[in-house]
Formats: structure tokens, sequence, C-alpha cells
């Protein structure tokens, strides 16, 4: 009978970190699929109580314009109304704020306050816009810089 140079014990211990390793760099490995799931719950159309209200574009400068609204610092403290959101979209009535209210509301980006008539961001709502902002002005836009002009 040949003599292993490992004691059982000691390869225990050497299987025992080797798994251990492995777990970790697994772990470490970002699962996109939430990501994936966020940006389809934000981009693909949502259908409530038989009416259907379009998702959002990021690449869109009428929806980047609402979105950067309801982010705006000043609605963190008391909220967001149709007729205050209006201020920084002069150019909707307030039935059209209704709608991208709506619209907002179905996509999970804002929330109602019971009895009012006013909004507070999600926490969803605060990290889609500052990712979509984060990508199109710290990536998409250099990007584009660096193209050669035509």
């Amino acid at each position: 009978m040949q003599k292993s140079i490992y004691s059982l014990p000691a390869l225990r211990q050497l299987l025992a970190a080797s798994n251990k390793r492995y777990l970790e760099f697994l772990s470490a490995i970002e699962d996109p699929r939430a990501g994936r799931d966020r940006l389809d719950k934000l981009s693909q159309p949502v259908e409530l109580e038989g009416r259907r209200y379009s998702g959002f574009n990021l690449f869109d400068p009428d929806d980047e314009k609402l979105l950067c609204s309801i982010v705006r610092g000043e609605f963190n403290i008391s909220g967001l109304q149709n007729k205050t959101l209006r201020r920084h979209a002069p150019e909707l009535n307030s039935g059209q704020m209704s709608r991208a209210l709506k619209r907002l509301r179905t996509h999970g980006l804002i929330k109602k306050i019971g009895h009012t008539y006013k909004y507070y961001v999600t926490a969803f709502g605060k990290e889609v816009v500052t990712t979509a902002l984060k990508l199109r002005e710290l990536v998409i836009i250099p990007q584009l810089a660096l193209l050669p002009a035509q």
C-alpha cells in the first residue's frame, strides 16, 4: 500500500479552502438578471385596467426631461404635484401632466400619498433615473465624442 503525502485531515483542509475560494469567486460575479428585469420594468409597456401605458425611453428628450424633473431635490422635501411639476415642463398642460404622472405610477417610479394630490419618488425611481443619467453622461456621450466626425 502506498502512503499518501497528505493525511485525511490535511486533505480535508485543502479541499475546504479550495471550495471557499471557489464560492467567493462565484459570489463576486454579478448577476445581470436583476438589472435586466428593472430595465424591462421601465422600458416595456404596462397594461392596467385595460389601458396600456408606454414604457420610458432613456434616450427620448421628453422622457429624459420628465425623469430629471421628478428627482429634483425640492421634491424630496414635500413631494411633487401636477402643478409643481408643470413648472419644470411648461409645455405640458394639466391633463398631459396627469397622464404622465399615471404613467410614472404604473411603472413604479412614483408613489401617491393617500388622500392627497402629492407623490414621492420611489427608491426604484431614484435608482433608475440616477443610473440612466450616469450612463448617459459618463459613458454614452464621451464615447460618441470619440467617434470621427462625418
